[in-house]
């Protein structure tokens, strides 16, 4: 039996939302908004969702991008990944 195929993605995608889950900590939302900042300038600040675990140990950062390309989402989760702070890029 054979998988459904992943649906596609039109480039640009407006409202493409990247959710980072890190260890909270005073820089981690700083740091996480600049690595967006390098791969998709231009997004709205007023739109970001930041959530901290129930006992705060950890922080969720969403961001809504317009996505120009795979090129631009896999580098973006690239950087985002490589940081110490950041567990994961969904």
């Amino acid at each position: 039996m054979s998988q459904p195929e992943a649906p596609k993605i039109q480039f640009p995608c407006e409202n493409y939302p990247v959710k980072v889950l890190g260890r909270c900590c005073d820089d981690y939302t700083d740091v996480v908004l600049d690595i967006f900042r390098i791969h998709a300038p231009g997004f709205d600040l007023e739109r970001i969702q930041i959530r901290d675990s129930k006992n705060g140990t950890f922080r969720a950062v969403t961001v809504y991008i317009t996505a120009t390309g795979v090129e631009q989402l896999q580098a973006l989760h690239r950087d985002l990944q490589a940081h110490d702070y950041v567990h994961m890029v969904m």
